[in-house]
C-alpha cells in the first residue's frame, strides 16, 4: 500500500474508534512520526495531506528542514528528549516542544523563545509507567508541581497539554490503564484553573495502540510505522 492508502486507512481506524466512545473524529489530530524518515516519503505524507509531523532529533530535523523548507505550512513538532543545551535550535525549528521533562528546560526554551519574540507552545511529558529508562515527569513528583506553579513567569511558553509513551505491550488494551491515568491527570489539573496553563492536548497513542488511546481520549496520536512502515535511515 502507498502511504496515501496507509493515510487514509488510519483516518479510518481513528472515525471508528472515536465513534466508539461517542467523540468527535475532528478532535483527534494525526501526527506523522518522521524519525528517520527520508525528505520524500515525508512529501508523500505531506501529499496525502498531513501537515502535523513529529521529529525525534534536533540534528537530524535541521538537514530535513532544508530540504524540505518549500513546503507551506506543515507543523514540524519535538517529540523526543530534548537536551538543555538544544534548546534555542529547537526553538528555531520547531512550532511545538512536546517533551518538557524539567523546569530547566522549560526555564532555557522561555528564554530562546523571548529571543525570537514566539510564543512556544509546549506539552509536558509525563512517564506515566515509572520506566527507568524513559524521561518524562513522574505525575507524582514536586518537579511537575514546580513546573505547573511556575507557567505564569515562563510568559514565552504556553502549556498546552501533556505527552506520554506507556510502557509498551503487544496487546494494546495493556496500555488502557496508562492512558486513563493521564487523561485523569489532566482533568485534575485542569480542575485547577491554574494560570497560563491550558491542558486541552493529550498526545498519546502510536501505530500499535491509538484506537485505545482515541478511546482514553487522545487528542493527538503519533504515527510512525503504520504510515511509513519500518523505519528506514534518513
Amino acid at each position: 500500500m502507498s502511504i496515501a492508502d496507509n493515510v487514509a486507512q488510519i483516518q479510518k481506524r481513528i472515525t471508528a474508534a472515536a465513534g466508539r466512545v461517542a467523540r468527535n473524529p475532528q478532535e483527534v489530530a494525526l501526527m506523522a512520526v518522521t524519525k528517520t524518515v527520508a525528505p520524500e516519503p515525508i512529501r508523500e505524507a505531506y501529499a496525502a495531506g498531513l501537515r502535523l509531523f513529529g521529529e525525534n532529533r534536533v540534528q537530524e530535523f535541521a538537514v530535513k528542514a532544508q530540504a524540505l523548507r518549500d513546503l507551506r505550512d506543515p507543523e514540524w513538532h519535538m517529540i523526543g528528549h530534548l537536551q538543555g543545551n538544544k534548546a534555542a535550535k529547537a526553538v528555531e525549528l520547531f512550532s511545538g516542544i512536546d517533551s518538557v521533562d524539567s523546569v530547566r528546560l522549560a526555564q532555557k526554551l522561555n528564554a530562546a523563545a523571548q529571543v525570537s519574540g514566539r510564543k512556544l507552545s509546549v506539552l509536558l511529558e509525563i512517564n506515566i509507567g515509572g520506566e527507568q529508562a524513559k524521561s518524562g515527569l513522574d505525575p507524582d513528583s514536586p518537579e511537575l508541581e514546580q513546573l505547573l506553579s511556575a507557567a505564569p513567569e515562563l510568559d514565552h511558553l504556553r502549556m498546552s497539554g501533556l505527552m506520554t509513551v506507556p510502557p509498551f505491550s503487544e496487546n494494546p488494551e495493556e496500555t488502557r490503564p496508562y492512558f486513563r491515568r493521564l487523561r485523569e491527570l489532566r482533568d485534575r489539573v485542569k480542575e485547577r484553573n491554574l494560570s497560563a496553563v491550558s491542558l486541552h492536548t493529550l498526545s498519546m497513542g502510536m501505530s500499535h495502540d491509538f484506537e485505545v488511546a482515541i478511546e482514553e481520549g487522545s487528542t493527538c496520536v503519533r504515527i510512525g510505522t503504520a504510515i511509513f512502515g519500518e523505519r528506514r535511515r534518513a
